[in-house]
């Protein structure tokens, strides 16, 4: 099936307590390349508490490209990321982390798949090879079995199922019915991408860890929930 042209990308980000770095990330996500798409970023504020609601409401009235949505109870990125998919009016939606651990710079290796009417969605792995910061040796093997186990349910061979760096075509991902209120999301939208027949692609992208003092906030318990969604929506 050939697709029209994109001509516009939704850039959705959620953002709880990010007030150390969001106003960096903004002003790359803002300077980005996205090899002529016109651009809107959608910033879904989860209930902050630490100054970042304040923050992101100067930058909306600042750049008319932005577009905030708060959430009224703190219900997790997951949730947030539905609402964002919901607000989105773009051809095209691409997953931004409001830390710095995802580089803008990265959207045209993102974006070319897509493009060029090679893809249905994209994923950014951070395993392929791209300049990363040396950081958690069980967060990678953590990595690996969450991959390997949705592989197996999924039969896809992707190498970072887990990576925030997702761009789908946007008529796809508002077919899906999305549940995940935290970080199980990220199986759930890989299966049900599986499952739909999407043409499926992998780039290298760099990557920029981040420690817990940095505000690192995935933990044990959002793996234990991984565990259960790939089994659940991989059935």
């Amino acid at each position: 099936m050939t697709h029209q042209p994109p001509t516009k990308i939704s850039i959705v980000i959620p953002v709880y307590n990010e007030q150390r770095w969001v106003e960096k990330l903004l002003a790359r996500v803002l300077a980005a390349d996205t090899c002529g798409l016109d651009k809107e970023i959608v910033l879904v504020d989860d209930c902050s508490t630490d100054g970042t609601a304040e923050i992101l409401a100067a930058l909306a009235a600042k750049h008319p490209q932005i577009r905030l949505c708060r959430q009224q109870l703190n219900r997790g990125k997951g949730a947030a990321l539905r609402r964002g998919f919901r607000e989105a009016t773009g051809d095209v939606i691409l997953v931004q982390d409001a830390d710095l651990e995802y580089d803008p710079r990265d959207y045209p290796t993102l974006l070319k798949p897509i493009l060029e009417d090679n893809a249905d969605a994209v994923f950014g792995s951070r395993f392929l090879g791209g300049p990363h910061r040396v950081l958690f040796y069980w967060h990678s093997v953590g990595n690996t079995v969450l991959t390997t186990l949705s592989n197996m349910f999924t039969n896809l061979n992707l190498t970072d199922m887990e990576t925030c760096y997702k761009v789908f075509r946007a008529s796809l991902l508002k077919d899906l019915t999305l549940e995940q209120e935290r970080f199980g999301i990220e199986p759930e939208i890989t299966a049900k991408l599986a499952r739909s027949g999407a043409r499926i692609y992998e780039v290298p992208i760099s990557y920029a860890g981040r420690t817990y003092a940095e505000g690192k906030k995935i933990n044990w318990k959002d793996g234990v929930k991984a565990l259960y969604c790939i089994v659940r929506y991989g059935l």
